[in-house]
C-alpha cells in the first residue's frame, strides 16, 4: 500500500479515536478476541485489503483472515472475513474500517448494476470527478472494480472544454450573449490545433456541448471526444449519425440514470459518463460481530 493511502487511513483514525477510545479503555479487558465481518446484505465486495490495512495500522498483531476478495457477490449473512487480536484494538479501529469497506463496496455494487442495465451494448460507463475530497483513487478504484472506466482522474490528464471555458473565450472574442458555443468552426479549430502543438500526443482533447448546433461546430474542429451534455435521445441519436466515420468519440453525459441508460446504451454512444456512480452513494450494510 502506498504512502499516500497509509497517511490517509492515520488521518482517518485519529480523526474517530482522538486521543483515546474511553469507552473501549475503561470497559474493556485487553484479552485476544475473534470477530467477523459480516454481510447485512447482498452486494459486490471492494475495500477488504483498505479495511485490513486499517486494523493493521492500529494494531500490528491483528490477524485479518479475508473470506473473499474484491469483485465477488457475496450474499446477506454470509463472512467478509475473520478478524483476531486484542479486543480494545478491534473495536477502537472498527468504525474506520467498516466506513471505507462499505462506501466502496457501495460505489463497486452501483457501477455493477448500471454494468447489467446495458448489456450487451458494447459502450463504456465512465465515472466523473464528483468524488469526495481526498477519496478519488479509492472511489475510482470501486468503479473499476463494478466493470466500469474512469474518466480523467486530475485536470492535468486531458483538455476538456466546458460551457463556462466557453463563455470566456466568447467573451474575449466579443461575442456576446451566447447561449450557444457561438465562437466560429474556423476559430475553435484555430484553438484546438494550438493545443495540439502544446500538448503530448497522449494528452485528448474533449469539447462539451449541448444541442445539434453546437455539435456540429465542435465536430469541426475535429477533437478527440464530443460530450453531449443533457442531451435528448433524439439528438444523441442525431449526433451518432452525423459523426459517420469521423474518428471522434463521442460521450454522453447528464442526467443519466438507471432508467434511461439502456436507451442511451442502444444509441450507439461510446461512453457514458455517470455521475451517480459517485456522488450518490449508499454505503452497503456491513457489521463487526465478536464471537
Amino acid at each position: 500500500m502506498n504512502y499516500k493511502f497509509k497517511e490517509l487511513i492515520k488521518k482517518a483514525l485519529k480523526e474517530d479515536i482522538g486521543k483515546k477510545d474511553i469507552t473501549t479503555q475503561l470497559l474493556i479487558p485487553n484479552k485476544v478476541v475473534k470477530a467477523v465481518l459480516l454481510a447485512k446484505e447482498d452486494f459486490l465486495v471492494c475495500g477488504l485489503d483498505f479495511a485490513s490495512q486499517v486494523f493493521k495500522t492500529y494494531d500490528p498483531a491483528i490477524k485479518f483472515i479475508p473470506k473473499t476478495v474484491d469483485g465477488k457477490w457475496i450474499k446477506k449473512g454470509k463472512i467478509l472475513a475473520l478478524i483476531e487480536g486484542k479486543a480494545r484494538s478491534i473495536l477502537s479501529a472498527e468504525r474506520v474500517a467498516l466506513n471505507f469497506l462499505s462506501l466502496l463496496s457501495g460505489i463497486a455494487t452501483k457501477t455493477s448494476i448500471f454494468i447489467k442495465k446495458i448489456k450487451p451494448f458494447k459502450v463504456k460507463i465512465m465515472d466523473t470527478r464528483k468524488t469526495l475530497p481526498l477519496l478519488r483513487d479509492l472511489e475510482k478504484y470501486a468503479v473499476r472494480i463494478g466493470g466500469g472506466f474512469n474518466h480523467r482522474f486530475k485536470l492535468d490528464e486531458m483538455v476538456l472544454i466546458k460551457d463556462n471555458h466557453l463563455k470566456i473565450i466568447n467573451s474575449k472574442f466579443k461575442i456576446q450573449n451566447s447561449k450557444d458555443l457561438k465562437l466560429p468552426s474556423q476559430r475553435l479549430k484555430e484553438i484546438v490545433e494550438r493545443l495540439r502543438k502544446k500538448l503530448p500526443k497522449s494528452i485528448k482533447i474533449e469539447i462539451e456541448v449541448k444541442n445539434l448546433k453546437e455539435f456540429k461546430e465542435a465536430l469541426k474542429a475535429k477533437p478527440d471526444i464530443i460530450m453531449l451534455d443533457n442531451m435528448s435521445l433524439k439528438n444523441i441519436k442525431e449526433a451518432v449519425k452525423l459523426r459517420k466515420n469521423l474518428p471522434v468519440k463521442l460521450e454522453a453525459s447528464g442526467g443519466i440514470n438507471l432508467k434511461n441508460i439502456r436507451k442511451i446504451a442502444s444509441t450507439k454512444i461510446d461512453m457514458i459518463s455517470v455521475g451517480e456512480l459517485t456522488h450518490s452513494i449508499k454505503s452497503v450494510d456491513i457489521s463487526l460481530e465478536i464471537l
